[in-house]
């Protein structure tokens, strides 16, 4: 299936930020180094002060202005700006530029191809055709790219983790002479199980119950009732029940959250924007001379009556309880 236009973008800006998670360390460009006991920031090194009051050398008032200027306004700032972003357009940080989300839908669609259904626990299967009618493939040997891809990404982020923490060259150049220091390998093998475990049995689960940067942009965004909503036509109602010929909605069947991209705000409150509902549809629609019946509005949208096309607030009825 070829991937829309919108995705295709979505990716591209996936793997920028995943090659810039990972090589951000080996440039100092932020980083926590426990051998030196200082932070790195731009290249810079990024002392607090600490260690001198500590050591009776230091001066209080040096030591407080720099918690405030160097610790406390930088961090706070970074999560206004999040927290800003959330309150206008939902959680855009999870869906386009997260790479734990990446990595998520990844699994996702290779557990996908194991056993018909995004995770383990998920009851029943989706319909085996992508949006535009093509088959999905279906086939339990895809258990063989499932676990090592799990374990292998899991291994990725261990050891881009410990990067943060070490000195990266050490940390590679132990990897290639199998020379690691002990602490290292006890590191690299803790991490390793437990996001392997992530990737195979929990991955939007965690999104959606256990990643405190995804929850606080799902309260941001919940509180804005002029935030960016996905919108459903309305008036067009029977139109979507079944848009794959009888096979299950098509929105349904692809987000990567397992929500009801229908639903009224309150049942999408870890919705990532992601918009491959609202590609899904316009796939499935391209044909049809009325268009798609989900796209990005707001409230605002909502109260012209943009369209025909409707924002839920969470005040609207629950459409998706009647599909």
């Amino acid at each position: 299936m070829k991937k829309p236009a919108l995705q295709l973008w979505r990716a591209a800006a996936q793997i920028g930020f995943f090659a810039l998670f990972a090589v951000t360390p080996i440039f100092d460009l932020f980083r926590y180094d426990l051998t030196r006991r200082h932070a790195y920031f731009l290249t810079q090194p990024w002392h607090i002060g600490l260690d001198e009051l500590i050591a009776g050398t230091g001066d209080p008032l040096t030591a407080a202005v720099n918690l405030i200027f160097f610790l406390f306004l930088p961090i706070l700032g970074t999560l206004a700006l999040i927290i800003l972003v959330a309150w206008k357009w939902g959680r855009l940080y999870c869906g386009w530029l997260c790479p734990h989300f990446s990595v998520v839908e990844t699994m996702n669609r290779l557990m996908l191809f194991a056993t018909g259904k995004h995770s383990v626990w998920e009851k029943r299967q989706t319909p085996p055709w992508e949006p535009d009618g093509t088959p999905s493939p279906r086939d339990r040997r895809y258990w063989l790219l499932v676990v090592p891809a799990a374990v292998g990404f899991a291994f990725a982020w261990a050891v881009v983790g410990l990067t943060y923490l070490m000195p990266p060259f050490q940390v590679y150049a132990g990897l290639a002479s199998f020379d690691l220091l002990p602490g290292e390998v006890i590191f690299l093998a803790a991490a390793t199980t437990v996001l392997s475990l992530e990737f195979l049995f929990a991955r939007h689960l965690f999104c959606r119950y256990g990643c405190a940067i995804g929850i606080f942009q799902s309260f941001a965004w919940m509180v804005n009732k002029q935030a960016m909503v996905v919108g459903f036509d309305r008036p067009r109602l029977t139109d979507c029940a079944n848009c794959l010929d009888g096979r299950g909605s098509a929105c349904d069947a692809v987000c990567p959250m397992r929500l009801k991209p229908r639903n009224v705000k309150r049942w999408m409150f870890a919705c990532t924007q992601c918009g491959q509902c609202i590609s899904a549809c316009a796939t499935v629609n391209r044909a049809n001379p009325q268009g798609q019946l989900l796209r990005w509005v707001s409230d605002d949208a909502a109260r012209h009556n943009e369209a025909g096309f409707s924002a839920r607030s969470n005040t609207d009825e629950d459409a998706g309880a009647r599909m």
